[in-house]
């Protein structure tokens, strides 16, 4: 017996919701319909993740590069509290050897080029920067 519906692809509960939503007319006025997906590909192609996860404030859900980026761009807020430079300095010791260490381990996304490599943070540039904000208040 070759019946032909006994092989038939059975559809997967997510592809039958999809299908019906369709169906109903629930993706016929979303914003954006028709054209194309923006920086999905080029040498800014992952800038959109980087904004994307700033501007929802996706902490805790980053990969170990952007997470460490992240705190990286944000040393100086950081360190603002801190009460004696060797605290604001081992502040930045620790980031920098949470980098060091990173870039001894492979990737965790599929492509990691020259934009993604991440450079240590210069603990005299953070002590200046945290000096000056001490001398304002």
């Amino acid at each position: 017996m070759n019946d032909k519906n006994q092989w038939k692809r059975t559809e997967s509960v997510q592809d039958r919701l999809i299908r019906e939503a369709q169906e109903r007319g629930e993706f016929d006025n979303l914003k954006g319909r028709g054209k194309p997906l923006r920086n999905l590909t080029g040498p800014g192609a992952r800038d959109w993740v980087t904004q994307w996860v700033q501007r929802e404030d996706l902490t805790g859900v980053l990969p170990p590069e952007l997470a460490l980026r992240k705190e990286a761009e944000q040393i100086v807020d950081t360190c603002a509290d801190l009460r004696t430079e060797p605290e604001v300095r081992e502040v930045v010791e620790s980031l920098n050897r949470r980098i060091r260490e990173m870039r001894l381990r492979p990737p965790s996304g599929h492509y990691r080029g020259p934009e993604s490599f991440l450079r240590t943070v210069s603990a005299d540039r953070v002590v200046n920067e945290w000096r000056e904000r001490r001398s304002t208040l």
